[in-house]
């Protein structure tokens, strides 16, 4: 993809504006949020692995419930499981708030109440992301991405700085007021939001199969590995910055809430920077090369704010590494949505958050009792020591290029009419596809068939084979299972337009008299009764 779509060209699209200024003000109260329970954690514990664990406590369970989170998004209503989200988060930082107020707060509460709304993001974000692809056409998903990344990092370069300050002047507990409030006008946007839903002839997939074909199609393509890999990598070694910053503030430059507060808006005010040079760099360098220039870039100021003793240059530091935060974390997300068909992106999508916050979890985790053990200025150089080998990882590793074909479901299935009377849940269904190859075709027919494989068991298919007649050399006979009729049929709706090219070719090559043969059988186990004469005798030896 050489033709970049201008930053601004989703806001074209009036919902798209709409949910994106609601978000601003969401994004806003979390932010506020966030500084309250991370400055709250200081005043109520001196161990830095606590307070290590407000980030983690949000991050956590972002990696727990994100996959199933992403089975909700890809057979619910969207929308509606965004407004259950945000209704959520916005009651328990209600609770927050009257907890603080009366004093009743204690550390594992604290992180225990951080816990819930974590598991509300991780409810919210894959539908929210997934929805991208239903508000703005293909063309304009990178911009739509980078966008929410800016308006987020928008938020992150103020946020915390009124954060601070409304914790200087009037306590953690209306930090935690505030930000209740602002879920409200995200909530009246989504319902003020009508999406068209495509008709589904189907019924919903079950839940522990739709998680199930979500980890399938994701393991199954390699270049998704890749990324879910290096996002983890990525955060688990970034999230060292985030974690341990309410203890620099308050040890190292010994500013307060208020300084914890600008520290994190300089790393916004970064991001901001990094998501309007977004399209411009990508123009210039291959994902790669982003991606390993942000690791480097962002182990230099991790490294900068650990030995920092001077308040305006731990400021500076966190510019940069704002920037290469956004630069990467957008690159994930886009690679991620642009490699998935819809029928499995909110899944893809929550793999992708489970590998991220997973790491981010973990490192928070880490650099806490690092730092309790070694100290903050080491824990941070430890952290800048595995983004340099997140940046080496690239080289055995590499990040493919967008994926330029179309992953539109291709709609041509028309489902068979068949002459027994089956039930959706009748199977277990055996397929079988003849072919006559010629013999100086069957080098290109067994490449065909290594992606055709892929692709079968991406959708679902299971036992996949491909069998050569031994009587007729020229027959080849392609067999996989599927469960039931309506995993079948579900099977052939998630082919892509992309697959097409594949099924296409193999069409070519066959020479038998007309298209190949498809045969649908379904299994019968039949076992003869103990009275009953065998079909044949055989001759005792």
């Amino acid at each position: 993809m050489t033709d970049r779509p201008a930053i601004l060209a989703p806001f074209k699209h009036e919902t798209f504006r709409l949910l994106w200024t609601a978000t601003l003000v969401s994004n806003l109260g979390g932010l506020v949020q966030s500084v309250g329970a991370g400055w709250m954690m200081t005043t109520l514990t001196d161990s830095h692995n606590m307070v290590a664990l407000v980030q983690a406590s949000t991050t956590l369970p972002i990696m727990i419930f994100s996959l199933a989170a992403g089975a909700l998004a890809d057979n619910f209503d969207r929308r509606v499981v965004m407004m259950i989200a945000q209704g959520g988060m916005a009651l328990v930082s209600l609770l927050l708030a009257v907890l603080a107020f009366m004093n009743l707060m204690s550390p594992w509460l604290l992180l225990s109440l951080t816990f819930m709304i974590g598991a509300g993001t991780a409810l919210f974000n894959p539908s929210w992301q997934a929805s991208m692809g239903d508000i703005v056409p293909r063309s304009d998903l990178p911009g739509a991405v980078t966008l929410n990344a800016m308006g987020f990092n928008m938020m992150r370069s103020v946020g915390p700085a009124v954060g601070g300050l409304i914790v200087a002047l009037a306590g953690a507990a209306a930090a935690f007021a505030l930000n209740a409030v602002t879920y409200l006008p995200l909530i009246t946007a989504l319902l003020r939001w009508k999406p068209e839903r495509p008709a589904n002839r189907l019924p919903r997939e079950g839940f522990g199969s739709a998680i199930l074909a979500g980890i399938r199609y994701v393991s199954l393509s390699p270049s998704l590995t890749t990324v879910l890999f290096r996002s983890f990598l990525f955060g688990l070694s970034a999230v060292a910055v985030l974690a341990l910053l309410p203890s620099v503030a308050a040890e190292y430059v010994r500013g307060g809430a208020l300084a914890y507060g600008t520290l994190l808006g300089c790393f916004g005010l970064g991001a901001i920077g990094g998501a309007f040079i977004n399209g411009r760099v990508r123009e210039l360098f291959s994902n790669e090369w982003i991606v390993r220039a942000a690791c480097i870039g962002f182990a230099l100021s991790c490294a900068g704010l650990g030995f920092s003793r001077d308040l305006i240059l731990s400021h500076a530091v966190l510019v940069p590494a704002g920037a290469c935060w956004v630069l990467s974390m957008s690159l994930f997300n886009v690679s991620i949505q642009l490699s998935s068909p819809r029928w499995v992106v909110g899944r893809a999508l929550s793999l992708y958050q489970t590998a991220t916050f997973g790491g981010m979890a973990m490192g928070s985790w880490l650099w806490g009792v690092s730092a309790d053990a070694f100290g903050i200025d080491w824990a941070l150089a430890m952290a800048a020591l595995v983004l340099v080998l997140c940046a080496l990882v690239g080289f055995i590793l590499p990040l493919r290029e967008f994926e330029s074909r179309d992953l539109g479901p291709l709609n041509t299935f028309n489902e068979p009419v068949l002459r027994l009377n089956l039930t959706p849940r009748s199977g277990p269904i055996m397929v079988m596809v003849d072919y006559r190859i010629a013999q100086d075709d069957i080098p290109r027919f067994l490449a065909l068939m290594t992606e055709r494989r892929k692709v079968r068991l991406r959708d679902g298919a299971r036992q996949w084979a491909l069998l050569r007649d031994l009587e007729q050399p020229d027959l080849w006979v392609e067999s996989y299972h599927v469960p039931t009729w309506v995993d079948y049929v579900r099977h052939n709706l998630r082919r892509t337009k992309a697959d097409a090219e594949n099924f296409l070719a193999l069409r070519t090559l066959h020479q038998g008299d007309g298209p190949p043969q498809v045969h649908r059988m379904i299994e019968r186990q039949t076992v003869p009764l103990a009275d009953e004469t065998p079909l044949r005798s055989v001759p005792e030896v």
